[in-house]
């Protein structure tokens, strides 16, 4: 299948879908979709063919076709779960356009949100889902319900039921199966990006810049997965335009896809499903690596030094720089006694992990490639469809996000800044023309990322425009690069660094217990024996309570809401001084 030859998301799942149907009837009813919470408490899980996904979406697509004109606004609210693919596909082939809510918004973000696109149709998962939102919707609105909760409102099982009951035309019909007025320029979907200040921005998306993503990530998936059909375990939202694109790679792909139950369960769910490729933020990996680096700290002897021999010869294979025949052998040793045990605690068949949403740690990426956990980080933003440019599997340099996708151009800016021209590039933002001309300005959408090109065509942010301190002496920082690395500390869980028209850095630091003060005072005067005059962090504030998404200090993509966290502890930074 050739992606720059699909008009439409909706034509892609089709597509494939009558693919897999031609090329062996077996394979329309292989399994598709698997959602890991189970069956009424059971051990039975949720999981669908691609004929059933197949015939659900066409269900939906003939409800929804006479009840929304062309354009549309259908608000999308539910979990991860094999009804949001679903609901997605089917909203746009009866001529509408999805936009996709977090389910850990805010009440404000919801009202802004539903009053500035207007939705004709709301899908919500659940009941509570649907709390979160009824005090904002406007009159006329229809509501429809993945799960059953209220008489008033229709649920899926209803639309089934009747589609069946209906003697619904043969859908495996190729004249009928699906939306062929849909062009690659249409908008598919409004994501409205978290933000970490002010009110969300609706990124307007359209069918080509997904598939054009879609198009650039084949490349690289493509010498992982080979003949294989890939297995995906998905947790990050899929109301994030990162792994809304990446559903869209996956059915190209003809993949296979669980969804996790919980971030905290997801290393258990990883032994279950076995993925060949998963995808997160870099919150993730930084977990993962002080999880195993304090597993590591607790072996002694052989065990220790062969750890040890791992991580050093895995930078150096890293980097690649030839091994001599002593470390060759001992290399072996590693990887059958440490590298390959470390793949059986994630499923044994794991061949990358991808990272994008923010910039990944270089120690972390290195110790993760080392220990037998190829990640491979990459760069983007909402605007981008989302993703810019990624690390190559076998070619991967930490230091960098990987060379630029073939499907969209890259150039750096006189003052440094990274600018992106493609058709993955938005449309423009909804309602907001001023903001859309300030951002894209002769095809070429400005980031806000400072960074560079190196010799070797891959491209490496060095700062965010947006995201600096500004000090006394006109410095600029980045506070992100310093949270990062106080952030590698096993002790410490999260940091806030603060500095703005300041003589120093000072931090909120979170951790467990005030015991570990002693600890982190150490941490951190190690730490700044390697920073720059500017960059070191001469006091700090331990503090408890965590930035999480419920205190509306973390944006749903686990990001610190600086706006937030500045107005409730202000006063004890301030203090610092």
């Amino acid at each position: 299948m050739e992606l720059k030859e699909i008009n439409s998301l909706v034509e892609l799942f089709f597509e494939k879908f009558a693919q897999l149907s031609l090329n062996n009837s077996e394979k329309k009813n292989n399994t598709f979709l698997i959602s890991l919470k189970k069956k009424n408490k059971g051990n039975e899980l949720f999981s669908y063919s691609w004929e059933t996904i197949n015939n659900r979406i066409k269900f939906l697509s003939q409800y929804l076709s006479d009840i929304i004109s062309v354009g549309d606004r259908c608000i999308l609210l539910s979990e991860n779960r094999p009804e949001w693919l679903i609901s997605d596909i089917a909203i746009m082939n009866s001529g509408g356009v999805t936009v996709p809510l977090f389910t850990t918004y805010s009440g404000n973000d919801y009202k802004y949100i539903i009053d500035d696109c207007k939705p004709k149709v709301c899908i919500v998962s659940n009941i509570e889902q649907f709390r979160k939102i009824r005090n904002y919707i406007q009159d006329g609105t229809i509501i429809i319900s993945i799960d059953q909760f209220d008489q008033s409102v229709v649920c899926f099982s209803e639309i089934f039921e009747k589609a069946f009951s209906n003697n619904f035309k043969e859908i495996d019909q190729q004249k009928n199966l699906y939306n062929k007025n849909i062009k690659r320029n249409n908008l598919a979907c409004i994501i409205y990006t978290s933000g970490t200040t002010g009110n969300p921005k609706g990124v307007m998306l359209s069918h080509g810049g997904i598939l054009s993503n879609c198009e650039g990530a084949r490349e690289i998936l493509d010498t992982l997965v080979k003949k294989d059909n890939p297995v995906f375990l998905t947790w990050l939202p899929l109301s994030h335009s990162y792994e809304h694109t990446v559903q869209f790679v996956q059915i190209s792909l003809g993949a296979k896809v669980y969804y996790a139950e919980s971030l905290e369960k997801l290393l258990l769910n990883m032994t279950m499903a076995k993925p060949t490729i998963m995808t997160a933020v870099p919150r993730f990996y930084q977990n993962l690596y002080s999880k195993i680096l304090l597993n590591f700290s607790k072996q002694k002897g052989i065990k220790k030094k062969l750890i040890e021999k791992t991580i050093f010869l895995g930078k150096k294979i890293l980097n690649k720089e030839k091994l001599n025949l002593r470390e060759r052998i001992i290399n072996y040793l590693c990887e059958k006694l440490v590298r390959n045990k470390i793949k059986k605690q994630f499923g044994g068949k794991l061949k990358a992990f991808v990272s994008g949403g923010g910039a990944l740690d270089k120690q972390i990426g290195e110790f993760l490639n080392s220990v037998g956990l190829p990640t491979l980080q990459g760069y983007g933003l909402t605007e981008t469809s989302p993703v810019v440019s990624c690390n190559i599997p076998g070619k991967i340099k930490i230091e960098t996000v990987g060379p630029p996708f073939k499907t969209n151009e890259v150039k750096i800016a006189k003052d440094g800044e990274i600018l992106v021209k493609g058709e993955n590039v938005m449309l423009g933002y909804w309602n907001m023309k001023k903001e859309t001309e300030d951002i894209i300005k002769d095809g070429w959408l400005h980031t806000g990322d400072i960074g560079e090109i190196t010799n070797d065509g891959n491209l490496k942010i060095t700062d965010r425009k947006k995201e600096i301190i500004v000090n006394l002496g006109g410095d600029n920082i980045s506070p992100t690069k310093i949270e990062n690395l106080l952030c590698l500390n096993e002790q410490i869980k999260q940091s806030f660094v603060y500095g703005d028209k300041k003589s120093y850095l000072v931090a909120l630091i979170i951790s467990e217990s005030e015991e570990n003060k002693k600890e982190i005072e150490t941490y951190l005067e190690n730490l700044n024996k390697s920073l720059s005059l500017v960059e070191k962090v001469k006091k700090f504030k331990l503090i408890k309570e965590e930035f999480t998404i419920e205190n509306g200090m973390l944006t749903p993509t686990l990001k610190l809401k600086r706006k937030k966290i500045l107005e409730k502890y202000k006063e004890d930074l301030e203090k610092l001084y």
